[in-house]
């Protein structure tokens, strides 16, 4: 299957649902523009797993330098750094 900018928004969307189920939050109503870390829907755990996830799940190594809110803060933006890395 190819990457497509919204197929990957909606992969990262259900890891996000599924790991704020874990501390009984509902994700679900997630918008692609809510910076996620603000939502406080996951906590830090949460975003390290998730970045854990995104890296394994999309085959990307990430740069320290990388981990930012530019980059990983929203859906879109994760979504849009994928493609930007896969290019």
């Amino acid at each position: 299957m190819a990457l497509t900018k919204e197929s990957i928004e909606a992969e990262i969307k259900a890891k996000v649902v599924e790991i704020a189920a874990q501390t009984g939050d509902d994700a679900s109503e997630l918008e692609l523009d809510d910076i996620i870390p603000a939502t406080g829907l996951i906590d830090s755990t949460g975003l390290l797993e998730l970045i854990a996830w995104y890296e394994k799940h999309y085959e990307i190594a990430l740069a320290q330098e990388e981990i930012n809110i530019d980059n990983l803060g929203t859906l879109t933006r994760m979504a849009e750094f994928v493609l930007r890395k896969k290019s």
